[in-house]
């Protein structure tokens, strides 16, 4: 038999089968797969929290089949497939579009976890926000739709600007879409001039910030995907070394020196991924536990960094933020 027509086999058979256990513990697996370097495989703590809010710890409740991607979207159907060969008892694909969508092709019956920046409605992956209706269900927390926001935030900190960057990520064609879309749209309202600048390696980040000097680009906007998020340490030293202003997707950013970030908080996020995979575990259906959606998005300025570079943000603009790091 053909590996495609045993997957294939194993996916309609999937609903007859229990939990999946690990064979030396007898506890129910979790596969997670995420797109971060391999040296740095495992969970956030936002999704172990959410386990252990629920009073599920790892390795006495459940144990976690850790698989990375290592920043190549063309791995993940492989190893979504993985860990459906294994039964395991919920896949947790936090981390976009791209892993949500590899897991749904893998299987129509193992429960899935999902966070993505999207509208998961939009995209297929569930019928409706308060009934998904399948074997997926998760977090949709809108920092691909509040990109441009994003934009008009930094464009308030620089008013004069007229031209910008996006750094999108090469590989991840699912998002890079709906970014690009939804950032053409809002530079065009603000009468800017918008330079997509597509991304796949750490060192692409380099070349990517010496276009934007060589071509006098004012500001740069950083895509939403994990590549950004491995290397934040880099973005915000490029950024500060071509002294240009620069947004981003997490407060992360913001926290360790970067200019500004307007979104839902990322941690959050995860944590709530762990919650649901907590209450699968427990017995109940992804069909019926509504996608969850943030209740904040907040808007975060680091006002060292604005000071740094020339920026004296308005006492209006100072009051539209949710947080100023000083």
């Amino acid at each position: 038999m053909k590996r495609r027509e045993f997957i294939t086999l194993l996916g309609g058979a999937a609903a007859l089968w229990p939990l999946a256990v690990n064979a030396q513990s007898n506890l129910p697996v979790i596969g997670w797969i995420n797109m971060l370097p391999r040296a740095r495989v495992g969970p956030t703590v936002g999704f172990v929290d959410g386990l252990r809010d629920a009073g599920l710890v790892e390795d006495r409740d459940f144990v976690i089949d850790y698989r990375s991607a290592d920043e190549q979207y063309d791995r993940l159907p492989a190893l979504a497939a993985e860990l459906v060969e294994r039964r395991v008892s919920v896949l947790a694909v936090p981390g976009g579009m791209a892993l949500a969508a590899a897991a749904k092709s893998a299987t129509s019956t193992i429960p899935i976890v999902f966070m993505i920046g999207s509208d998961p409605v939009e995209l297929g992956l569930v019928k409706s926000f308060s009934r998904p209706g399948g074997n997926l269900t998760g977090v949709a927390y809108f920092n691909v739709e509040v990109a441009a926001k994003r934009l008009e935030l930094l464009h308030k900190l620089v008013p004069e600007a007229k031209s910008i960057a996006m750094l999108v990520q090469r590989g991840n064609p699912l998002e890079t879409e709906v970014q690009v879309r939804n950032a053409e749209a809002a530079v065009k309202l603000l009468g800017m001039r918008l330079r997509v600048l597509e991304v796949s390696t750490p060192n692409d980040l380099d070349t990517a910030f010496a276009s934007v000097a060589q071509e006098q680009i004012e500001l740069v906007h950083i895509g939403v995907d994990q590549l950004f998020g491995s290397n934040r340490a880099k973005l915000i030293s490029l950024a500060a070394r071509y002294r240009v202003p620069t947004s981003y997707p997490w407060r992360d950013f913001t926290a360790e020196g970067g200019l500004m970030n307007y979104g839902a908080d990322i941690r959050e996020q995860f944590r709530q991924v762990g919650s649901y995979a907590a209450r699968i575990l427990r017995g109940e259906k992804p069909a019926d536990m509504p996608v969850q959606r943030p209740t904040k998005l907040a808007f975060v300025l680091n006002l060292k960094t604005a000071r740094s570079l020339g920026i004296e943000p308005s006492p209006m603009l100072l009051s539209l933020a949710d947080e100023v790091i000083e």
